[in-house]
């Protein structure tokens, strides 16, 4: 944070002293420290006569300043900030926060008015400015967090001890290989043995069905492109190992997907990574780029064992275990052990998976009902939309269309093109649906279907809207009834929107919280969902026991985000929009609209307009006010 110090002037001292030398002694003091204020004296180097007494005249030094109250509180606020960023760098998020509010209790229960004042005003902006940058990396974080990844089965596979291998079940699957087609070379060796021992536990079995189970969501999407790409089918068991085909899989190591792809190997496969998409979770797009990865590791070593082990621990590492040993020979390498510990049990898990699933009979898993699989129609849009809307207009639930988008790491699309999937015959349904709905308000306004006994005012009050607002978007003439079985565009009033990031200020409100406030009291009163309060200031309940301070980003409607970008350019013109200069108000105990804008010189209905058509006004909240000349 560019925090603003005080800094002190050097002040010099005339010594009036007729005759005086310099004291030789004498340094500069450093230039980080202010100079000591001392009183001179007067050296006895001159002969002084008897008969002859000099009075010289001494001006005294002068009297130490009193401490700017201001810079005192402005130092203090400081420390206190950079004591909860370091809470903060050390991952102590809770004891950060504490600081934080701390810092800024200090500021607005100042004495001193922030806005009478330009050296605090300035210090609460750069604190709040500070304290949102961290802010916002946490909500990045949270906001990806909210998308449950699933852990990979390979981790608990590798975690297993080795079991001694069974001559009995090592014989009969040696005697299944024989008689199972496989386009993947299929070997019996003490490690495939020991794995098909695990998998026939109690534990391992668990793993094995659920993912065989899952296996029909994605069988025959995945077994297509494979063909497409030229590579062998039953590749599709290297998914199952590593992923039991969760798209959220997620291994220790950061590898993510149903396909296991790591960061920098995903960027070079074409899959895309950003803050609102990670397409190593989209299956059909990473099942292509794990194709086309694979078969560029057979076409280097020639073997699909290799091509495997590579697959897991990159081909640098297989290349330099074949160059020390010259074997390319996977169960060399590993007698040898030359390769790393988890790449030595990947490829005996693969194969083990493999001998299992397509001998289903001889290790009891015929009788599983595979899940059916996945029928979507893709929508190619290039706005970004929220997945509730979608909902709406599709008729399926959130919960389907996450399954159906699985790379989405928000409720939303982002700006820009997107493959939007939606369940089998709803796409004409949603292109119907989603046209009535404006291009630019696609983020929050929703879609209703009425249903039986349904009036505008009950539809408005589950929207927390108003019945004429809802007229008014759908051209209802006065006193026309909903229609059930209709499809009514609902826009919902600013304040009420979904919860997404993009439909709220950037900057910092700094709320100071009262006797008797709940989680769900400030939001109403700030017309923003619990959920978003709770997430900005890291809550899982509605107590707000224990704090000083809450964060909350105001949501923007068209008009206050008009205003805000008029105030940051001071562009604002009586001429241009009929009003005077913006101001940040914060309201105060005891205030109401009328107060204020008799005192700030506006109306109550432009106080309304201004800010989202607030209807509780509460002591904290900051209002946006136009002047009226």
């Amino acid at each position: 944070m560019d925090i603003r110090r005080t800094q002190f002037g050097v002040l010099a001292l005339l010594l009036i002293a007729s005759g005086c030398a310099k004291n030789p002694g004498a340094s500069v003091p450093a230039a980080s420290h202010a100079p000591a204020i001392t009183a001179a004296t007067t050296p006895a180097t001159a002969p002084v006569k008897p008969e002859k007494t000099e009075v010289v005249a001494t001006t005294p030094p002068p009297a130490t300043p009193a401490p700017d109250p201001v810079d005192a509180l402005i130092a203090s606020v400081e420390k206190e900030y950079a004591a909860g960023r370091d809470l903060y760098n050390a991952g102590q998020r809770d004891a950060a926060q504490a600081s934080f509010d701390h810092a800024f209790d200090m500021l607005l229960g100042s004495p001193v008015n922030l806005r009478s004042d330009a050296r605090l005003q300035h210090e609460f902006d750069q604190l709040m400015q500070s304290v949102n940058a961290l802010e916002l990396e946490d909500r990045k974080e949270a906001d990806a967090g909210t998308q449950k990844s699933e852990p990979a089965p390979i981790d608990e596979a590798n975690d297993t001890t080795t079991l001694p291998v069974d001559p009995n079940l090592k014989a009969k699957a040696e005697a299944e290989i024989k008689a199972t087609h496989s386009d993947l070379p299929l070997m019996m060796t003490d490690p495939v043995a020991s794995y098909i021992g695990y998998f026939s536990t109690p534990r391992g079995r668990g793993v094995l069905q659920n993912a065989l189970i899952r296996s029909g969501r994605y069988d025959e999407m995945i077994r297509s492109i494979l063909k497409q790409e030229g590579v062998p089918q039953d590749l599709i068991y290297l998914a199952q190992a590593e992923s039991g085909f969760h798209p959220l899989a997620l291994s220790r190591v950061g590898a993510r997907g149903m396909w296991q792809f790591m960061a920098s190997r995903a960027s070079g496969y074409g899959l895309q990574r950003n803050t609102w998409v990670d397409e190593r979770q989209d299956p059909e797009k990473s099942t292509r780029a794990a194709a086309h990865h694979l078969k560029d590791l057979y076409n280097q070593f020639g073997d699909w064992y290799l091509a495997m082990a590579a697959y897991n621990s990159g081909p640098g590492t297989v290349q330099a275990a074949v160059k020390r040993t010259g074997y390319a020979d996977f169960w060399e390498l590993y007698r040898r052990d030359v390769l790393p510990k988890e790449t030595r049990n990947y490829v005996p898990i693969i194969v083990a998976v493999t001998i299992m699933a397509k001998n289903p009979d001889q290790y009891g898993l015929s009788g599983l009902q595979k899940e059916s699989p996945m029928r979507y129609e893709t929508v190619a849009i290039d706005y970004p939309v929220d997945l509730r809307l979608v909902a709406d207009c599709t008729g399926a639930t959130l919960e389907q269309l996450q399954d159906l988008n699985p790379s989405l790491l928000r409720l939303a699309t982002p700006d820009g093109h997107f493959d939007l999937h939606v369940p089998e015959g709803t796409k004409e349904r949603y292109l119907s649906a989603i046209e009535q709905v404006p291009q630019n308000m696609r983020m929050w306004w929703r879609y209703h279907t009425v249903t039986a006994d349904e009036t505008l005012a009950s539809i408005a009050e589950q929207y927390h809207t108003t019945p004429r607002a809802i007229a008014q978007a759908n051209n209802l003439a006065d006193g026309e009834t909903a229609q059930q079985d209709n499809g009514l565009v609902i826009p919902i009033a600013p304040g009420k929107r979904a919860g997404m990031a993009q439909t709220y200020s950037k900057r910092l409100t700094v709320y100071k919280i009262r006797k008797g406030d709940t989680v769900q009291r400030v939001a109403d009163n700030f017309g923003v969902p619990a959920i978003m309060i709770r997430r900005w200031n890291h809550l899982h309940g509605d107590s707000l026991a224990a704090r000083h301070v809450l964060y909350v980003h105001l949501p923007l409607s068209p008009q206050v985000k008009e205003a805000a970008a008029t105030v940051k350019s001071h562009k604002l013109t009586p001429a241009s929009h009929k009003t005077g200069p913006v101001v940040r108000h914060k309201v105060r105990p005891g205030e109401t609209l009328t107060s204020i804008a008799s005192s700030n010189h506006t109306t109550v209905s432009a106080i309304k307009r201004d800010n989202g058509n607030l209807a509780t006004l509460r002591p904290g909240m900051v209002l946006l006010l136009h002047s009226v000349p």
